[in-house]
């Protein structure tokens, strides 16, 4: 088994009561005995994990049931968060340490013959997301409940998630995810919350408000599955309702009954296909279709739910805005705008103009990027034949904006406000539906939300000028630093203050320590153990032998061109060539540190992938770098992963093409454990670089202004590459083969890609790259000036919780008042 939690999960703080271990031991085996029909002469490892999950589940539902019966007896305003991921990765070792019970279910495992920290790593990482998205979603929901917010986050049970990575022959090989081969016992089957979700048919009636019938093709069922999310000191918790498909008619028996085995379960198979995995590889018809159901399917269920709960608990519809507010992550389910129209005109029978009125007040969006190629569309002749009554309504919406916006100005351009795009083949913008339907439309960091106002919303904004805001990303300290980081937690409780961990505030107290070379010694060793846990998993995973001396150097992300890991592996050949022609010199050790996923049919991303990879194997065999330089891809990159690299990271290399990273969250997570980042002026780098001092983190490269002026008005790739001395060589390298002798060619296109069109400026921000990286080795040289920039990142990232950026939704968006701090 390859566990990659091989660090201990256990946090720094505890406060159970003195009976409360032989409490949780009577629980755990009375769990193993009447849930699972175990005796614990015979139990395996899963099932005393499961024993465990139950016990802790047990208290979270005292939690839970308390918080939703508050809830309906106060009314209070309840955000309902949709998300098409949430990577809430394990969840054991989170539920206990935020209900007080890691000491206590610890030693009630111990006694009972059983290592708590070893069967906390066979508990799978719950395969409902890829990225930052997911992540921030599921930070989200625990910050919430933390916070006091009324919370319900809706998305898929994904039977496979995205999938399981293997890296075989350096190239990255996609299995299916098996996450719930065991089931999954934190979920509640919730049977009599099923919704029909309706796809293809026809639509007929008039105009009138609830005389207009879409009578469906295919109907599937979408079943609930519950889960509890609980917050800080078990005060409060959030639901994470997730639903899974199901055919109204799993079997066709008379196609059975006639031989035909494979008829008889299509209807079944195609229903149940929405979801089953993440992001289905959309580059085909079906694959593309497959999407779009997923988002309706997820979108319909959820806004149905939330109606009914609304209506069963008021009597009416009319206060929707004031009761519940929706926030839209990301484009994905942008149709929700459309749904609640339908919902409130055809089943409620509302009028346009207040149906209206209380869609765009209750519904708010949140924008993930600026790339236009992640901006969705779809073809209007998709969206008329499997969603035809969504797309009168779209053209509804539409025509009513654009006779506003004429009669206002006459001289707009329709054509860039429209929603639908006619210039490629008429495609719904998704974007445009969500900014239109919506009061407020938020960005992740100050950079990402002034730019949404000059480029992809620009048209938008010049009509609706105080939509726009913006709300920093933030998150989890409680997972990231207090469970991930044990040992750092506990020496900021002794320098800070034990309430550092009520008030992550209280943090910025360690600043006063910064130059304390004593602290730094302490924190040294902390590191080190870090890095000695995370150089087993590299051994075990890898094969490969690092030195936790050297510096850890570490970019952990989905594999993307603009998240520029093939500006780190071209730099990375660069020092390699200068270690061999030197190797006299006094060089910095290294250890580069690679993970992430590339999508299925992301051929690019893939192929840098098999690059880094590649370019591991030739470096780790060459004696003549010894132990000065290692590069790892570490496989299957998930939460309890990046929850052992984190703490271990000595470099945070966040060196996205600036402009193009919406914020980011790693970069937070990172700094808040002590790493100095290298990082281009690029999403949240620049809020984090604000509050750490521009002396504490290592900025390279052009400006978001100058990445645009260079794209309108491109410097020839030859005078490019003549002003980077190391270069030509790297890119000749890679091209001709060097670090592919099997396949000679394997990179040729990769790199005449780069030099044909350096639309990430790969090439362009290499030298500036290649020279912040020679200043970090001066600093690694520097032990003194190196503790203080870490102890100073550490102490100025409060302000990254996710608890102040909930604060924000709910004051600036939500219009959610927040329990008084004597109620939490």
């Amino acid at each position: 088994m390859s566990d990659h939690a091989v660090a201990s999960s256990k946090p720094a703080v505890h406060f159970e009561p003195d009976d409360q271990v032989e409490r949780l031991k009577t629980e755990i085996l009375r769990k193993l005995t009447y849930s699972l029909g175990k005796n614990p002469s015979v139990a395996q490892p899963h099932d005393w994990l499961t024993a465990g999950i139950l016990a802790a589940r047990d208290h979270a539902i005292d939690v839970w049931q308390g918080t939703t019966k508050e809830s309906y007896a106060t009314g209070r305003k309840r955000v309902y968060y949709l998300s098409l991921e949430f990577l809430i990765g394990r969840s054991l070792a989170e539920t206990l340490n935020n209900l007080g019970l890691t000491g206590a279910m610890a030693q009630a495992m111990r006694e009972l013959g059983v290592d708590l920290d070893r069967i906390e790593t066979i508990e799978p990482d719950a395969a409902l997301g890829n990225g930052g998205l997911g992540r921030l979603a599921a930070c989200y929901m625990e910050a919430m409940a933390t916070t006091g917010v009324p919370a319900l986050g809706y998305g898929i049970r994904y039977d496979h998630g995205l999938f399981k990575q293997r890296i075989d022959g350096g190239k990255q090989i996609e299995v299916p995810e098996d996450w719930l081969s065991f089931r999954n016992p934190w979920e509640f089957e919730r049977r009599e919350a099923s919704y029909r979700i309706g796809f293809g048919g026809s639509v007929t009636g008039t105009t009138t408000p609830g005389e207009v019938f879409w009578a469906p093709e295919e109907t599937v069922f979408a079943v609930a599955y519950d889960t509890p999310i609980v917050g800080w000191r078990g005060r409060d918790a959030t639901t994470l309702r997730l639903w899974r498909a199901r055919a109204m008619h799993p079997l066709s028996l008379d196609a059975f009954n006639q031989g035909d085995i494979i008829g008889a379960v299509a209807e079944r198979n195609r229903a149940e296909a929405i979801s089953k995995v993440l992001y289905p590889n959309d580059s085909t018809p079906a694959g593309q279709e497959l999407r779009l159901r997923q988002e309706f399917f997820f979108t319909s269920a959820s806004l149905q739910d939330l109606v009914r709960r609304h209506y069963r608990q008021f009597g009416t519809l009319e206060n929707l805005s004031d009761k519940v507010s929706i926030q839209l992550n990301d484009t994905h389910p942008s149709l929700a705008v459309a749904e609640l129209m339908r919902l409130l005109i055809d089943q409620h029978k509302m009028e346009w103009e207040a149906a209206w009125a209380i869609t765009s007040a209750t519904i708010s969006y949140t924008n993930h990027t600026l790339l236009p190629e992640a901006l969705e569309t779809w073809p209007v002749a998709l969206m008329e034949r499997l969603l035809p009554r969504h797309m009168q309504i779209i053209f509804g919406i539409n025509a009513r904006f654009l006779n506003d916006v004429r009669r206002d100005n006459p001289e707009a351009d329709l054509a860039t406000l429209s929603l639908i795009d006619e210039s490629h083949g008429r495609r719904v913008r998704m974007a445009h539906l969500a900014f239109v339907g919506s009061h407020k439309v938020n960005g992740v960091s100050a950079l990402h939300s002034s730019l949404m106002k000059e480029t992809v919303f620009a048209p938008l904004h010049a009509v609706f000028p105080d939509r726009i805001t913006n709300v920093t990303n933030g998150i989890t300290e409680r997972r990231w630093l207090f469970s991930a980081n044990p040992g750092l937690t506990s020496l900021l409780q002794e320098t800070c203050g034990d309430a550092v961990t009520d008030d992550i505030g209280l943090i910025r107290r360690l600043g006063a320590h910064a130059g304390d070379t004593g602290l730094h010694d302490r924190l040294r060793a902390i590191r080190r153990a870090n890095k000695e846990r995370l150089a087993k998993v590299i051994r075990q995973d890898c094969g490969v032998t690092v030195d936790p001396n050297a510096l850890f150097d570490v970019q952990i992300k989905r594999i993307h061109e603009y998240k520029r890991q093939l500006l780190n592996i071209l730099e990375t050949i660069a020092l390699y060539d200068a270690i061999r022609s030197e190797p006299y010199r006094d060089w910095a050790p290294r250890v580069k540190i690679f993970a992430g996923k590339a999508a299925s049919n992301y051929a690019t991303a893939k192929s840098i992938i098999n690059l880094i990879n590649d370019v591991a194997a030739v470096v780790n065999n060459d004696i003549t770098t010894r132990d000065r330089l290692k590069v790892v891809f570490l496989p299957n990159y998930n939460v309890s992963l990046a929850e052992t690299i984190i703490p271990a990271a000595d470099l945070s290399e966040q060196i996205s093409t600036a402009g193009m990273e919406a914020s980011g969250t790693g970069n937070m997570k990172f700094a808040l454990n002590g790493a100095v980042t290298i990082g281009t002026l690029d999403g949240a780098n620049i809020e984090i670089g604000e509050r750490v001092g521009e002396e504490n983190i290592v900025i390279f490269g052009m400006t978001a202004e100058q990445v645009e002026a260079a794209k309108r008005n491109p410097r020839p790739t030859a005078d490019v590459i003549r002003d980077a001395p190391h270069l030509e060589g790297v890119l000749d390298a890679v091209a001709g083969g060097a670090y592919s002798p099997g396949e000679r060619g394997r990179y040729a296109g990769l790199v005449d890609g780069l030099r044909a069109n350096d639309w990430f400026m790969v090439l362009n921000d290499f030298e500036s790259y290649r020279q912040a990286q020679r200043r970090i080795d001066g600093l690694w040289a520097d032990p003194a000036t190196w503790w203080r920039m870490s102890v100073t990142n550490t102490a100025h990232c409060a302000w990254f919780s996710a608890d102040r950026a909930i604060r924000e939704y709910a004051e600036r968006i939500w219009n959610v008042p927040l329990k008084p701090a004597a109620q939490l």
